[in-house]
């Protein structure tokens, strides 16, 4: 057999070819749908029954289609975009997407029952959340009045959605529930650090999802896991501000689901409440398990709280932190954790007397504190960490006194 020549063409260049041919063909549709063909439209324009229609006639197509919304800016009242689809349907985002100023509902703009979905582009979803701030108090009193999350994705499964932006969401910015194999990549979300509950991602009862190479900047969790979070993937996520990246709160409700099998790896955090969280409720109605999480190679810049257990989780007062947790935490690892501390309490391992956590890995940790209120140190109770590597500060160096009841 001859030998294969390559003219001007280097196999780097080759495999860099077929790369791209494999993403093109990934997003490849056979059909499109421009807004403007459901109307005169022009930057200003409320598209809301526009949107409404192009999607309906994507939804219908038996070849794979987008929707394609053009540069511009246009206003949506709200939008709910339901499936089954009979092909593979993208949304393609140029301009930005503007909610209305005054809550109304409980969201903005949901996507339900899809299957291969794809979200594109480098547009904005504003939720102009400002006027909903104003009204918010939910970071006060639990029996607040619900703002409308910006963007829903209700059983959605084998989709991505990549590129766009969340800009000032109102409640949560993406809230995620009952969806498998749902990629974000390279996505922006951006709200005011003092924004009231804006948190960047929020996932519940969902299996297989990945969060990729985005940055989160917001007033709350930048992402959160809920009760029945599983195979869940972070890698190459900025955070700040915000109050960092959550599992939990769990062990509020009677019928919570297990978490289970969750990575957070490459990622930077900055100037946030807290760092890597796990966090449940004292006097848990049920038993539950959170179990298989692991946290690996990240960055924290003057971070409250970098490394964090909290068993003791009670906002507002409203449970009896008397009753410990019935949350059992096991097969956890904090492993190759550098940066700085906002506070001196650098490590905090607080977990339930009734059950306490266990196969926690702590390795090559090296957190510096730079202020006034003494060295750095950790703090640990209900815990005997497995320890490897280097320890900065020494783990479980101090006493915990149990918060006040």
């Amino acid at each position: 057999m001859g030998m294969i020549k390559y003219s001007n063409l280097s196999i780097t260049t080759f495999l860099m070819s077929l790369l791209s041919f494999t993403i093109e063909s990934q997003s490849h549709v056979d059909v499109i749908f421009p807004l403007r063909k459901y109307g005169n439209i022009v930057s200003g324009d409320d598209v809301t029954e526009a949107l409404k229609d192009a999607w309906n006639d994507a939804c219908a197509s038996v070849r794979p289609s987008a929707v394609v919304i053009p540069d511009g800016i246009f206003k949506v009242r709200e939008g709910e975009f339901k499936g089954p689809c009979k092909s593979p349907i993208e949304i393609r985002v140029r301009g930005t997407l503007q909610a209305p100023k005054h809550p109304h509902g409980d969201s903005w703009i949901t996507f339900a029952y899809v299957d291969r979905m794809t979200i594109s582009g480098k547009g904005v979803f504003d939720g102009q959340g400002k006027a909903g701030w104003e009204k918010n108090d939910c970071h006060k009193r639990i029996d607040c009045a619900n703002l409308p999350i910006s963007l829903r994705f209700d059983f959605i499964t084998n989709s991505i959605v990549r590129g766009i932006t969340s800009l000032d969401s109102k409640n949560f910015h993406v809230n995620i529930l009952g969806c498998n194999n749902l990629t974000f990549q390279g996505v922006n979300i951006i709200a005011p650090e003092d924004s009231p509950n804006t948190d960047g991602i929020h996932i519940g009862r969902s299996i297989g999802i990945s969060i990729l190479k985005s940055r989160i900047a917001t007033g709350d969790d930048c992402i959160s896991l809920g009760d029945g979070s599983k195979r869940v993937k972070i890698t190459n996520v900025t955070c700040g501000p915000g109050h960092g990246i959550s599992i939990g709160s769990l062990g509020k409700y009677t019928n919570e689901e297990p978490v289970d099998d969750v990575v957070v790896k490459n990622c930077t955090i900055m100037n946030t409440t807290n760092g890597v969280r796990i966090k449940t409720w004292p006097s848990s109605p049920v038993a539950g398990i959170a179990t298989n999480m692991h946290f690996s190679d990240i960055t924290m810049v003057n971070v409250s709280n970098p490394i964090l257990i909290d068993q003791e989780y009670c906002p507002w007062n409203q449970c009896n932190r008397e009753i410990p947790s019935n949350i059992k935490i096991n097969n956890v690892s904090f492993k190759n954790i550098k940066g700085s501390s906002a506070t001196p309490v650098a490590v905090k391992l607080i977990c339930s007397s009734n059950k306490p956590c266990e196969e926690v890995k702590v390795a090559n940790i090296d957190l510096v504190y730079n202020g006034i209120n003494g060295p750095v140190t950790s703090q640990c109770m209900n815990v005997k960490p497995i320890i490897s590597g280097i320890q900065n500060p020494s783990i479980c160096s101090s006493s915990y006194t149990t918060a006040s009841k």
